[in-house]
């Protein structure tokens, strides 16, 4: 089937129509199975509901695109209006995923295998979907993560994520008691944080580590603090920890999920690739960091290969509910792509070159 800038569109439609909420990816995942099929993927449902479709076009390199299925709550009723989609997920992140299964089914002259998967759980601490490809499948040659980037943006690392729970009791006792109470001993934990990490601390940086309180549940007796700490390249969680445990003798803080920053340089094979996707579609390409995280520190925690982050739509509408995609942008963002995978099909003659010299 040929990819039409009309099919593209309904592909995306046909997604935004499909609620998928973290957890709740199946309906979404069996829609995508079929779609896959019908645009000539091989296409299956894996062991943890990850949807994984394979082109494979004889020897040549394994370039794995990969975004995510799971949106976070929140109803935006699915739309088309004065050129934009809107839509739950129209940017984070169905708009790069379909993005990347209408540019692969295009590649009709790579040569080698073209993997685009569609992972669960993205949005959640564990990132369940991406630890499941990370376990089960080989090393790509190359990987480009499907987030909202701008279709002219590439973006080349994430901050890290440090998450903590603190938990305590207390006897009853009566308010005017002189002894700390759970309530007042949550509240000591988030101001021991925000006091350690410095007052240089913010998320405006992507070389400074931020906090964010995340939850509070408290009353005299028992408390529970979720903070979370967006971390800069290299930053030591274990002497942050040592120093919070060293502040909090009352109460347990526990590690609820950890996952390190990541960054690559802008001579990455991939970011190359992309920008000049972006060139060729006559944009001027524009190199970022970001200061949340994604799937792509997962799986760079494992797998050192070219890789980049890209994908159409403004990320300030993640999690908006005015969500929406520019549907010129998304268009846009499909050519790049499949520049991009043009540029990568010979990637294993480039760097056995560049190794040879």
């Amino acid at each position: 089937m040929t990819v039409t800038d009309t099919h593209a569109i309904g592909l995306l439609a046909q997604m935004l129509r499909v609620a998928s909420t973290s957890y709740q990816e199946r309906a979404l995942a069996d829609v995508l199975v079929t779609a896959m099929r019908d645009l000539g993927f091989e296409a299956h449902i894996d062991g943890v509901g990850n949807v994984i479709g394979l082109i494979e076009r004889g020897p040549g390199p394994t370039l794995m695109l990969l975004g995510h299925l799971d949106t976070v709550p929140g109803h935006v009723p699915v739309r088309s209006e004065d050129g934009r989609l809107y839509g739950r997920g129209a940017v984070d992140a169905k708009g790069p995923l379909a993005a990347m299964i209408c540019a692969a089914a295009r590649a009709t002259d790579f040569h080698g295998r073209l993997l685009v998967i569609g992972v669960v759980e993205e949005e959640t601490p564990g990132s369940r979907g991406a630890m499941a490809i990370r376990a089960t499948h080989d090393r790509p040659d190359a990987l480009i993560i499907g987030e909202p980037s701008g279709w002219s943006g590439v973006v080349l690392g994430y901050k890290g994520k440090l998450d903590l729970r603190y938990t305590v009791r207390c006897p009853a006792t009566h308010p005017s008691n002189p002894a700390p109470k759970a309530s007042e001993l949550a509240v000591t934990a988030w101001t021991a944080l925000v006091d350690l990490l410095g007052p240089e601390a913010g998320h405006e940086f992507f070389d400074r580590p931020g906090a964010t309180l995340v939850s509070l549940n408290a009353d005299l007796t028992s408390a529970t603090a979720d903070l979370s700490v967006r971390t800069p390249p290299d930053f030591d969680s274990d002497r942050l920890l040592r120093a919070m445990r060293d502040r909090l003798p009352e109460g347990t803080l526990h590690v609820l999920n950890e996952v390190a920053a990541c960054r690559v340089g802008r001579a990455n094979p991939a970011v190359r690739a992309l920008v000049s996707g972006i060139r060729r579609v006559h944009g001027r390409p524009r190199l970022v960091v970001k200061t949340a995280t994604s799937d792509m520190n997962t799986l760079a925690e494992v797998w050192d290969v070219p890789m980049a982050t890209y994908g159409p739509g403004d990320s300030r509408l993640d999690h908006a509910d005015t969500e929406h995609i520019i549907l010129s942008d998304y268009l846009r963002g499909i050519d790049v792509l499949s520049v991009a995978i043009e540029e990568l099909a010979d990637l294993r003659s480039r760097l056995a070159e560049r190794s040879a010299r």
